[in-house]
């Protein structure tokens, strides 16, 4: 079956019922799904095979006062009967494109060092790599 790689808007939660596993971290929460979608800025694109979700990418847009806006990559998921397939090649391609059509004029992630897979496939996309920087999660 040909897979279909789709942006998603607030009028297509409905789309997101069948959800293949290991796609998103944790199980969809309805209310989360809405918030997140009706919020400005923050965009998702999905691949379909048939009417099941098997990838997701989601970004944030961040509009700054001082200069252009930029693309956050937040997730990029894919189930495991999917992979080595060229979905997440091509969710991330459409992510780009519609964040320029946003405004932004570059996108930025972090990763863990030892994804293989992750740094593989954006590796693909020729970003600048700065193994300077130092993350910090913090609990709010």
């Amino acid at each position: 079956m040909t897979i279909l790689v789709r942006r998603i808007q607030a009028s297509d939660e409905a789309m997101l019922t069948h959800v293949a596993p290991r796609v998103f971290d944790e199980p969809i929460r309805p209310e989360w799904l809405s918030r997140y979608l009706r919020r400005p800025g923050h965009i998702l694109v999905l691949a379909f095979d048939g009417d099941t979700v098997v990838g997701q990418c989601a970004g944030v847009v961040h509009f700054h006062p001082d200069k252009p806006a930029e693309l956050y990559v937040d997730e990029v998921g894919t189930a495991d009967d999917w992979l080595r397939r060229g979905i997440a090649t091509a969710m991330l391609a459409e992510l780009f494109a519609w964040g320029r059509e946003l405004g932004c004029e570059e996108a930025w992630l972090g990763t863990e060092t030892d994804n293989h897979a992750a740094l593989a496939l954006y590796r693909r996309h020729a970003p600048t790599e700065d193994e300077t920087m130092q993350f910090f999660v913090f609990r709010i």
